[in-house]
């Protein structure tokens, strides 16, 4: 089976992270529970971004469900938060009040700066700005952005190593938001080679999906 997991406070699950904790590493703790309730024992775990960070943390805290592991442009170590959402926190007071008319702007240029195809940004902008729009506009965001902390990677980055599951990492070279340097680091500490999209951006499963599917392929034959 191929599930995909929402983020708590993420998404159309923006409402059921109202009040609640939705910091990265807490959500390894609610992809376990799901888990947990799908009555999965091991699966191959598959995380991007913040999902990257997600899977990692999960992966060190319940090294027996995890059968091998797939990242691309994923936070890890002190790669994030990025100087733009370092930005919108410090003004977090004025940009939770922003208008939607211009909150759809600002993520409509976020999307397009991460997508080196620009059709696939312009449209996966579309669909980002929904669910915000639909669940609090701006202000969602900003809770979102005043629950990241470093310290969630930072404290499973020795333990990255011990895992010895089937991995492979996959990175766009050109992404400003990750720098390709964090998933030589990530393939060296995963024993696993780096799978370079060259030219890629940020916003890679979107851009080569056919990229990612062939990393999951691989771990998936070799679990």
């Amino acid at each position: 089976r191929c599930l995909a997991f929402e983020m708590v406070g993420y998404g159309d699950s923006i409402p059921a992270g109202r009040g609640r904790d939705i910091s990265v590493a807490r959500q390894a703790d609610y992809l376990l529970d799901w888990l947990d309730a799908l009555e999965i024992e091991r699966a191959v775990l598959v995380g991007h971004d913040l999902g990257g960070g997600v899977v990692q943390i999960a992966a060190v805290r319940d090294s027996h469900r995890c059968a091998g592991l797939v990242l691309t442009n994923s936070i890890a170590y002190d790669s994030w938060p990025i100087p733009s959402v370092r930005g919108l926190r410090a003004a977090g007071g004025v940009v939770e009040r922003l208008p939607d008319s211009l909150f759809k702007l600002l993520i409509a240029s976020f999307m397009v700066r991460g997508h080196d195809n620009l059709a696939v940004g312009r449209e996966s902008g579309r669909m980002h700005a929904r669910p915000y729009l639909e669940h609090g506009g701006a202000a969602a965001l900003i809770r979102q952005i005043r629950s990241l902390d470093v310290r969630d990677t930072l404290a499973v980055q020795h333990d990255l190593p011990k895992l010895g599951v089937p991995a492979r990492v996959v990175w766009g070279t050109a992404d400003r938001f990750q720098k390709v340097g964090y998933g030589e680091r990530l393939a060296s500490d995963l024993a696993t080679v780096l799978t370079r999209i060259e030219g890629g951006k940020h916003w890679t499963p979107e851009d080569h999906p056919d990229a990612i599917s062939a990393a999951v392929n691989q771990v998936l034959l070799a679990v």
